[in-house]
């Protein structure tokens, strides 16, 4: 998916509204209103849409670190399109797993499942992630709790498919703790908006 580098929209932002400043200064508002359009368009691209796709190109390219670097440049994720929104909490929670930090990445994961996400597919990933997070703690119990809940969801995606009939297989045979760490993101994908669906396999 094309996309644009978030420091040229920055640049497209400054130069158009500066650039309508200086010509509606100079020449007046009819000179001036193209550069604070094009100033404007840009910033509610940026102010909608963040920087989460470059972001996840980054996470499946495996640069975790600039995947994080990258997000931080989401100066307003409360902004974000919803849809934009949830998937950036799963990146920043995809990111908090691959660190070890559980407790991070359970907090961003609810924060993504308490938005509108586009499909069961999503919660399904998600709440498979919150399992896959459990059953490294050997919290069993929590790890059906979450993977249960996903089962109850309507989910078409075969490679997501694949990964509940593993992680049932994880639950069948609790002493199976490496099939559940298997289903660590990896080598996962994420599945992103306006464009082919990636998701991370569960950590």
């Amino acid at each position: 998916m094309f996309t644009v580098h978030v420091y040229i929209k920055f640049a497209a932002i400054a130069v158009g509204f500066l650039g309508g400043a200086a010509f509606t200064y100079a020449y007046g508002f009819g000179y001036g209103w193209i550069f604070f359009l094009v100033g404007l368009l840009f910033l509610l691209s940026y102010l909608l849409l963040g920087t989460v796709q470059s972001a996840s190109d980054l996470f499946q390219k495996m640069d975790f670190q600039g995947a994080e670097e990258r997000l931080e440049l989401t100066f307003f994720p409360r902004l974000l399109y919803v849809t934009n929104r949830a998937f950036y909490f799963i990146l920043k929670g995809s990111i908090a797993a691959q660190q070890k930090d559980n407790v991070k990445a359970e907090g961003y994961f609810n924060q993504a499942l308490s938005l509108n996400l586009p499909s069961d597919n999503e919660k399904g990933m998600v709440y498979l992630q919150m399992a896959g997070i459990q059953a490294q703690k050997n919290n069993w119990t929590g790890a059906k709790n979450y993977f249960y809940q996903a089962k109850g969801l309507k989910i078409t995606e075969p490679q997501l498919k694949e990964q509940f009939k593993q992680f049932e297989t994880a639950i069948q045979n609790r002493g199976q703790m490496k099939v559940a760490q298997s289903m660590g993101m990896k080598t996962g994908q994420m599945m992103m908006p306006g464009g082919k669906r990636r998701r991370p396999k569960m950590r």
